[in-house]
């Protein structure tokens, strides 16, 4: 029987189809940032005050500044309240001007914005005052959907196959992507939001050899980066927050040629006995690599009886599973704290929202090129440990620098998106090979799904500040650090062929670099009779 390694060897390894292939994962991940960060460009901050148009009934013709100067209160800096108001009275204008108002109340009536300013969540929906935590809410509430849809099409995809997940995604992203920007309501749009689903792409690591899995993934994820620049520009271009959605979500449609281009994973369909499906796609592309794939190893590709359809419970059934999911989902949550940490801390640049978010979308590119190389010469399982634990450390080392130093701290904080970034690459890589063909899915979508818990907790952690500034870095920090130490358990992927199937086959074990004191200690802590030997 042909080992699937031999099959895509014959077949090329990463030649034009690929290549291909690749191109076309990586081109809805250029749109993706939009949905994910798009909103801090639809909640642009802007001056406001109560609507206080009630006193014009007795004074038409008082300027501006004069029905403000009647009608609001000052704080203690001498700006207009932006939130309270005089109470209305019953009085004619020279009693309300002779004595004043002195009773205040929350806006009654609305807020008045500026007239040039174009239309944005915050305007629209009145997203101030008590109800500006509404769009934290509604990032959450996403952030909520991304975690259920994780799980969901992540067991899904392992059911039914990678292709028919992946272009419902699509089609979910562009479909309620340009629904979102129709919303009459902030409930409607938080419910709409809610629903985009992640896109999945791993589907380019099952088409590639060995020693191209790393390069296909991280293709994609530079894709992602660029999209994070291309969100600057195009929301500095366009200001009104409902057609930057249609910029953002149509473009999805032009991708519906998808259905006919996008191939199954021919290792999926070999786990699922679909032979003749999987002997066709590999025909097609040795075909397009202009390869001769010979016949006598297309025949030695045979149903392998012994591999079975994976269940979620599996990954919790086999240890070597167990250990794998678990030590994985950490890995996922601390990159997710500490990248959505730094992203939400880092609010003091010297520049505009503009060109913060450019610089956002700039740092993440080397870092994730830089995967292509690291993981390669260094293995992922080093690179995942070093690259958590410098995140964390750089957040610790923020918890002991003075606030006034500004500058230190946007530089520490930039390099610390530089780790934290390249962390989460690593971790999609390291995930999507040590997870089975007939779980790999299901196990990723699991991380994921931790990881978007993460991304929750991350802003409900940053306004603990206000009881000390050190305490939400102290949280970034720990977390990463703590999780850098587990890694160390897990087996080497570098140059070892995919694994199929849930049973005991697996990449092989380096856990002769483990010191025997720290394995002595995890199997005392962990439940059973559990070995890392």
């Amino acid at each position: 029987m042909a080992e699937f390694g031999d099959l895509i060897t014959a077949v090329g390894e990463c030649g034009l189809y690929q290549k291909l292939l690749i191109l076309l994962l990586s081109l809805p991940l250029l749109l993706n940032p939009f949905q994910m960060v798009g909103q801090v460009f639809l909640v642009v901050e802007v001056p406001y005050h109560c609507n206080t148009s009630w006193i014009r009934a007795v004074g038409p013709n008082l300027t501006e500044e004069e029905q403000l100067n009647l009608t609001l209160p000052r704080g203690a800096d001498g700006e207009f309240e932006q939130c309270s108001m005089y109470s209305p009275v019953d009085w004619d204008l020279d009693s309300i001007v002779a004595y004043g108002l002195n009773d205040t109340e929350k806006c009654i009536n609305g807020w008045v914005y500026p007239s040039e300013q174009p239309p944005s969540l915050l305007t629209e929906f009145d997203l101030v005052c008590d109800r500006a935590v509404l769009s934290d809410v509604s990032q959450s509430i996403y952030m909520a959907g991304l975690l259920i849809g994780a799980t969901l099409f992540g067991m899904l995809s392992d059911r039914i196959g990678r292709r028919p997940v992946f272009l419902i995604s699509i089609l979910i992203q562009a479909v309620f992507g340009l629904a979102v920007a129709f919303s009459p309501h902030i409930y409607v749009f938080m419910a709409l939001r809610c629903v985009l689903e992640p896109l999945f792409f791993l589907l380019a690591t099952e088409w590639v050899g060995v020693a191209y899995r790393t390069k296909a993934l991280m293709n994609a994820h530079t894709a992602f980066a660029i999209g994070q620049m291309a969100v600057a520009g195009l929301s500095y271009g366009i200001r009104n927050w409902r057609l930057l959605e249609i910029a953002g979500s149509a473009p999805m449609f032009a991708l519906f040629f998808y259905f006919w281009v996008i191939p199954e994973s021919p290792r999926w369909l070999v786990t699922k006995g679909r032979i003749e499906e999987a002997k066709k796609v590999l025909q097609k592309a040795a075909a397009t690599n202009k390869r001769s794939l010979p016949p006598e190893l297309l025949e030695q590709l045979k149903p392998e009886k012994e591999v079975k359809s994976g269940s979620f419970l599996d990954l919790f059934r086999k240890k070597h599973l167990l250990k794998v999911t678990l030590i994985m989902s950490c890995a996922w949550f601390a990159d997710s704290i500490v990248y959505y940490g730094l992203s939400l801390s880092v609010t003091d640049f010297g520049l505009d929202i503009y060109l913060t978010q450019l610089a956002f979308g700039a740092v993440e590119l080397p870092a994730r090129l830089s995967c292509i190389f690291t993981l390669e010469w260094f293995g992922r399982k080093k690179m995942q440990s070093i690259l958590l634990l410098l995140s964390g450390l750089i957040c610790l080392i923020l918890t002991g620098i003075p606030e006034d130093q500004a500058t230190v701290i946007t530089v520490l904080a930039i390099i610390g998106k530089f780790t934290s970034t390249a962390a989460f690459s690593t971790s999609y890589v390291y995930s999507a090979e040590l997870f089975p063909t007939v779980l790999r899915q299901t196990g990723v979508g699991l991380s994921s799904t931790v990881a978007r818990v993460a991304g929750i907790l991350a802003p409900l952690i940053i306004p603990l500040g206000q009881y000390h500034h050190a305490i939400p870095m102290s949280i970034f920090g720990s977390i990463p650090v703590l999780v850098a130490l587990l890694c160390i358990l897990l087996p080497e992927t570098r140059g070892v062929e995919l694994t199929d199937d849930t049973g005991n086959d697996q990449p092989p074990d380096e856990s002769s670099l483990i010191p025997a004191f720290l394995k002595q200690t995890m199997e005392a802590l962990l439940p059973g009779n559990w070995s890392f030997r």
